[in-house]
Parts: structure tokens; C-alpha cells; sequence
């Protein structure tokens, strides 16, 4: 989506004059090709302004040959490419946060691969949000496709709203606004990665900023290309990402163990989004051969009550395949005690959760090629995740009850 001159110009009063911003951007994870291209678009969205702007040292007289417009460039050297690269890494909060002290700044931007193909007027919306008083976090709001991001709204949406009443529906966004305070944070926990040789470490900015009682919202990206993860391999993702998400869970079980608070449901706008040819015969097929052969792990991890749940799942028609959401909300419940209980090797956990997932994303898509909104979908599981979560709660703090 392009945003003219006039909108961006209209936009100018929203920020604080050029010499109260305080603001540092920090372009992460970009290629050498992205570089020109996202400094363009930050000259567009910041006509005028003398901002500091943190760009890898990745091409060619980088401070030399490129100008635009009044921005101040900071080449720093990033860390090295791994697999984790293309999301924010414990190594990018904690450079951050040393290039904000260094050039004293109060805030700061982190834009995440591809933020070129942002709208200038977006992230211009995200600074202003970042610099308004009193908000710690800023998380950027995305509106992926009916086939997009499904791992975030079967899993990391769901389980941070249900834990830590996070509302922000991407908790682990490439694109941020942060305080100072907020970054020192991420900085402090980033540094115990670092100091372990775990640059690639991912952090989760939306329980740290619940733990803390900072705020939290959220900013609207209407469009923006997703990076590629650097394996196309699911049980990998599953492994790098939820097993990230199930430590950090683990390590802040006093603090969600005592929350309450739950939060509204969101309003859903009806999409005009027309349904795409669907085939979930290999996910099913993935399912079927899991639950032939997968039955002593799944026995060790989930009670009987859920382990029925799946054999009516195995026996229904593909047209009618219907994962019901407490199953689904249950199942990863589940699974998180049992990451924590160090049950059966965690690498095999995540695994045995993959062709989980992969039915949870057959019954989804067949739900929504049956003209259910997504939204709405996604909204359910959420609130079967809050709903379920005493379930949790009690098999954390006596994991024996349940087992057969």
C-alpha cells in the first residue's frame, strides 16, 4: 500500500518537534538489496526529521554513497546469520538498547526484515504510539491471510492472552516500539543469552512487558511481505519457537499462576476474502500416521479424557474433521507441563505436538472454507485457552491428579 506526501504531511503534527523525539530506528535483519529501499521509506514517513537510524554494515559505503533526506545513519555490525535471524533475537534487543544509551535515546523502533514494504504512514503511526506517554510496548498489528501465521493464532496468541492477558494478537511481531525501560528489559534478559553464547535466542517482549506491569498496544500494519524462516522444515519451527515459548512460560509460572484478569473479545470485521481451493489431505494424512504410531508418547503426555478426544478425531470424515477447541486448548496445556516435567526428551515432545497442530490447521481451514470468519475461529480458541486455563493452573501445581 503506498501513502502519499499528503497523508504523511498531515501526519507530522502527531510527533513531538524534531528536538524532543529522542527516537532510534533500528533496522534488524535486513539484506544488503532491502537497505536502500527501507531507508527510502523511513525519509518518506519522517519528512524533515534529523532521526538516528541503526543500519547493518552489510553494504558498500553505507555512510558514504546513501542520503536521505535528514537521516542520521549508525552502521553497527550484526550478529552473525542463524536460524532464528529472520524474527528479533536476544543479540538485536540487547545491541538496541546499547545504541540507545549511546546516543541517548528515550525510545526506540525495531523494524524486523522487509520493513520496507511497510507503509510509511504505519510506521510513522507506530512511533507516534511509541513516544505517547505511558506506553512501554508497542506491537505491530498485522492482517495475514486466511492461510498466514497460523502457528501465532493456534499457539503464541492464544496461550500469552490466556497467561499473561497480553492482548497484542502477534506477541512475537517483527516490528516494535519500545521505552527506554522497556528495552533496558529485554536488554537484561537478551544479556544472559549473549553471555551463554545464545545470540539467536529468541525473548518474548509481551510477557516481559506483563511480568513488569508495563503497557502494552498495539499498532496497525494493514500490509507487509513476511519474511521466510531459514527452514521451511515445521518440526524445526515447532522445536525453535514453542519450545522458546514453553522455557519462558516455565520460567514465569509464579507470575501467571495469579492473574486473573481475562480479555475482551476482540470485534470482528466480516473480510470479503474469497475462499481458496482447499486441500488439507496431507495434514490429515500426517495426523492419521501420528496417531498410528505415536500413541505410547501421546499416552505419557496427555490424560485419557484427551487421548479419546483424538480417536473420534481419527475416525471422522475429512469434509466434517472438526478439532473442538477445548481439545485443542487442552492438548497444549498439556504438552507445556510435560516440556516443564521433562516427561520424555523435549525434542520428541515438540515433535509429537507438530501433527497436533497440523490437524488443529485442517479443522481451521475447513472451518473457514465452510465461511466461518477466521477471526472469529481464532477469537474461540483464545477464549477456550482462557476458559481452560484453572486446567493448567491445577496440573502445574499437582501434575499427578490427572494421569491415569
Amino acid at each position: 500500500m503506498a501513502t502519499t506526501p499528503t497523508n504523511i504531511s498531515a501526519a507530522v503534527a502527531d510527533l513531538p518537534s524534531q528536538a524532543d523525539l529522542g527516537l532510534l530506528i533500528h533496522l534488524t535483519a535486513i539484506t544488503p538489496e532491502a537497505i536502500e529501499p527501507a531507508l527510502a521509506n523511513l525519509a518518506l514517513a519522517f519528512p524533515g526529521l534529523s532521526l538516528p537510524v541503526a543500519v547493518p554494515d552489510i553494504a558498500p559505503n553505507i555512510t558514504g554513497s546513501l542520503s536521505f533526506d535528514k537521516l542520521k545513519l549508525l552502521p553497527y555490525t550484526p550478529p552473525a546469520p542463524s536460524a532464528t535471524s529472520w524474527l528479533l533475537t536476544a543479540a538485536d534487543y540487547f545491541n538496541t538498547y546499547k545504541l540507545a544509551e549511546e546516543h541517548h535515546a528515550t525510545a526506540c523502533l525495531m523494524l524486523g526484515a522487509e520493513s520496507h514494504t511497510m507503509p510509511a504512514n504505519a510506521i510513522r503511526n507506530m512511533a507516534s504510539a511509541t513516544l505517547a506517554s505511558g506506553n512501554d510496548l508497542i506491537v505491530a498489528h498485522y492482517h495475514p491471510g486466511a492461510r498466514e501465521a497460523l502457528l501465532n493464532s493456534a499457539l503464541f496468541y492464544p496461550v500469552s492472552r490466556a497467561l499473561f492477558c497480553a492482548r497484542p494478537r502477534f506477541p512475537l511481531a517483527l516490528d516494535l516500539g519500545l521505552s527506554l525501560r522497556m528495552l533496558e528489559r529485554l536488554a537484561t534478559v537478551a544479556q544472559r543469552y549473549t553471555a551463554a553464547s545464545q545470540e539467536d535466542a529468541i525473548i518474548w517482549p509481551a510477557s516481559e512487558a506483563a511480568v513488569a506491569g508495563y503497557t502494552m498496544s498495539e499498532t496497525d500494519i494493514p500490509t507487509r511481505s513476511t519474511p521466510a524462516p531459514a527452514t521451511t522444515d515445521l518440526n524445526s519451527l515447532v522445536n525453535q519457537i514453542a519450545g522458546s515459548l514453553f522455557s519462558d512460560i516455565d520460567s514465569k509460572a509464579v507470575f501467571w499462576q495469579r492473574v486473573r484478569a481475562t480479555i475482551p473479545p476482540r470485534a470482528i470485521t466480516a473480510t470479503s476474502e474469497q475462499p481458496e481451493p482447499l486441500d488439507v489431505t496431507p495434514m490429515l494424512e500426517s495426523f492419521h500416521l501420528a496417531y498410528s504410531n505415536l500413541q505410547e508418547i501421546w499416552g505419557l503426555v496427555l490424560p485419557p479424557h484427551s487421548l479419546l478426544g483424538l480417536k473420534h478425531l481419527s475416525l471422522m470424515p475429512q469434509d466434517s474433521f472438526r478439532m473442538p477447541d477445548n481439545l485443542w486448548a487442552r492438548i497444549v496445556y498439556d504438552f507445556i507441563l510435560a516440556y516443564r516435567l521433562r516427561t520424555i526428551n523435549r525434542n520428541h515432545l515438540l515433535g509429537a505436538l507438530t501433527p497436533l497442530y497440523l490437524a488443529w490447521v485442517a479443522s481451521h481451514l475447513i472451518l473457514v472454507h465452510g465461511g466461518t470468519p477466521p477471526e472469529r475461529h481464532i477469537e474461540d480458541v483464545a477464549m477456550a485457552f482462557e476458559t481452560d486455563k484453572p486446567y493448567l493452573v491445577s496440573r502445574w501445581r499437582w501434575p499427578d491428579r490427572f494421569n491415569p
